[in-house]
């Protein structure tokens, strides 16, 4: 039996020397008066596993594990007006930067990886998500005449099943505009639904030497140049491979290269798709099964939002917001670590759920992710012989 908490082993696996570095890179210590960036983290990520409402129960929370405290490397709980003050002045681009530095570790487990793809390419999965707000308290988010929201712009690396880059934007940003932005990587493949069909957009990424998959819009205007041989007895599903030439004034202006168009059946939705890519010489049915495996970017999506405390936020302003989203993110993270390795099989909502009815428990972490329902050996009887007279 450990005399740590299960949430205290948890907060210990964050590198916490990167994270001093980039505090004082960006001096968000400065007259923080007792309430440090490190307490902010750990309070934010508190909110994020015990699923707080307000900053009440963070506030609470914390304060009930009296005696716990240090080993989380805080001090004393902090009060809720404490944690809204700084929610919505420290700098919430400490929180994106320590995510990706603690990408480079939690994002590079193997048992994450899924050789699937007979490619050298690394893929990545392009694709937004919108989170709704009351447009009455978050006046700053923009998305409709009575309604706010903010849009996460993702690009989800396929082979860690994380975001390898997201943008977050308010909500009247549209998905094509929000991807110009995104870090490219040569003889990388970015694969996106029909809403990234940008021909401009496009054309920076072949320029860039990125492969493309995308759903091509049904209103593209082009012309057949040569169409390939179709595999025989195998991949049915594949109805058309072709070598298309854009024949629109304007769309031809913009990407003026020559695409490859594949047409496949799909038997799930009974509908066909059809496909655009500039990558020449895989075979027709990879660049389908690529476009598959963007299915994983909308569970991904669906994780954060049933899993996570990002559907409803503790504070009103844009700085409260984004340090919500990224301290969820950090936690998405800390959670696929912690799936990664176990000798059991757990489901990220069964391992969310189970972390958080245990958050204090002094329990090894280790032992209990390996195996939560090892049953304990019941107590030793002591049986005393009594004095008769």
């Amino acid at each position: 039996m450990t005399n740590i908490t299960l949430f205290s082993q948890i907060i210990s696996k964050l590198d916490r020397s990167s994270f001093s570095k980039l505090v004082k890179a960006k001096g968000t210590d400065k007259h923080q008066k007792g309430f440090n960036s490190w307490t902010h983290l750990v309070s934010m990520l508190f909110c994020q596993f015990a699923k707080s409402q307000s900053v009440r129960d963070i506030s609470n929370g914390l304060r009930s594990a009296t005696g716990n405290l240090n080993h989380l490397g805080i001090q004393k709980a902090p009060s809720k007006s404490t944690i809204s003050y700084q929610n919505k002045h420290r700098d919430w681009t400490l929180y994106r930067d320590y995510y990706y530095v603690l990408l480079k570790s939690f994002g590079q487990h193997p048992h994450l990886k899924r050789v699937k793809f007979k490619i050298k390419s690394k893929i990545f999965l392009l694709d937004s998500t919108t989170i709704s707000l009351c447009l009455s308290l978050f006046d700053w988010a923009k998305y409709k005449t009575h309604k706010g929201a903010v849009k996460m712009h993702t690009l989800l690396d396929y082979d860690g099943n994380l975001p390898h880059y997201v943008n977050i934007s308010d909500g009247k940003t549209a998905d094509n505009k929000g991807a110009y932005d995104i870090p490219l990587i040569s003889r990388s493949v970015i694969v996106a639904d029909r809403f990234y069909n940008d021909f401009s957009l496009l054309n920076v990424w072949d320029s860039n030497q990125v492969f493309f998959v995308i759903r091509h819009k049904e209103n593209i205007q082009f012309k057949s140049i040569k169409e390939k041989e179709l595999p025989e007895n195998r991949h049915h599903h594949v109805l058309k491979d072709e070598i298309i030439e854009l024949t629109g004034a304007k769309s031809k202006t913009k990407y003026p290269k020559k695409l490859r168009r594949i047409a496949v059946w799909d038997d799930k939705n009974n509908q066909e798709i059809e496909l655009i890519t500039n990558q020449m010489s895989w075979t027709a049915n990879t660049i389908s099964q690529l476009y598959k495996a963007r299915w994983d970017i909308e569970i991904f999506f669906r994780d954060i939002k049933q899993q996570l405390h990002i559907k409803s936020f503790i504070g009103t302003s844009e700085n409260a917001v984004m340090i919500q989203i990224w301290t969820a993110l950090i936690t998405i993270l800390i959670l696929k670590a912690l799936k990664a390795n176990p000798k059991y099989n757990w489901y990220l909502s069964n391992l969310v759920a189970f972390i958080r009815l245990n958050l204090f428990v002094k329990v090894d972490l280790q032992k209990w992710i390996d195996s939560p329902f090892n049953e304990q050996p019941p107590p030793k009887q002591n049986y005393t012989q009594g004095v008769l007279f």
